[in-house]
């Protein structure tokens, strides 16, 4: 599904790469842990994948299709395909949690009756059925995040791209992250988890890609985070 092709990212201003020489693969249905210590490339490694930012040499494609050669068409459908979880939540502060979630939805032009029909579910899914008319001032840190799962899961993507989902939350609100996360990749989708924390890695005890200073030194098919 995924396919990074000596992958080399270097900005401008540095001189040392951002990423160098990345190859790597991923299937359908997968659940990967990219970790490694701040500096280690994995978000740009996460930017390149959704086309924010371009490699300065190599290719990345999906699906057959080299994402940074698609045209600007062709590359509104393929972001639609990938549901984008930050650290810092990114919700519209002045909506609801229903309204975050239903906004997604009216983005990508989805009709009344399907948004009426499958935000009330996503909300289910995440655990906030009861919160559906509370601001995000009026959520806690975990809450929040929910939010922004159900959001970035609301239009069905193939790919949920997680950078360091639990990274502003206590360890209680992590777990109960992780659990959703692994909820949704139960249900076929491929699910991407940049992140430094040992527990949560650890708890998934799936596939984790290790990376230190823009270079893969590890890709264990399961395990913990060995650093």
């Amino acid at each position: 599904m995924i396919y990074f092709e000596k992958v080399s990212k270097i900005y401008n201003s540095d001189k040392v790469p951002a990423l160098e020489d990345i190859t790597l693969s991923i299937k359908p249905k997968e659940f990967v842990s990219i970790v490694g210590h701040s500096g280690a490339g994995k978000t740009t490694l996460l930017k390149m994948l959704i086309a924010e930012e371009k490699p300065t040499t190599g290719s990345i494609f999906f699906e057959s299709a080299n994402i940074h050669e698609l045209p600007r068409a062709q590359m509104y459908k393929y972001r639609r395909k990938i549901g984008m979880i930050f650290q810092d939540f990114r919700l519209i502060p002045h909506k609801t949690a229903y309204e975050n979630i239903s906004f997604a939805m009216e983005a990508a032009g989805k009709p009344d009756e399907d948004i009426a029909s499958d935000v009330p579910h996503i909300l289910e899914l995440v655990d906030l059925s009861e919160k559906a008319n509370h601001f995000p001032r009026q959520l806690s840190g975990g809450e929040q995040q929910r939010v922004a799962i159900g959001r970035a899961i609301i239009n069905q993507p193939d790919v949920i791209v997680a950078d360091e989902p639990t990274g502003n939350l206590d360890p209680m609100n992590a777990y109960e992250i992780v659990q959703i996360l692994q909820k949704i990749n139960e249900f076929d989708t491929t699910v991407l988890v940049a992140t430094h924390n040992k527990g949560v890695v650890d708890l998934v005890g799936r596939r984790v890609i290790t990376m230190e200073r823009g270079k893969i030194i590890r890709d264990d098919e399961s395990g913990g985070y060995v650093l």
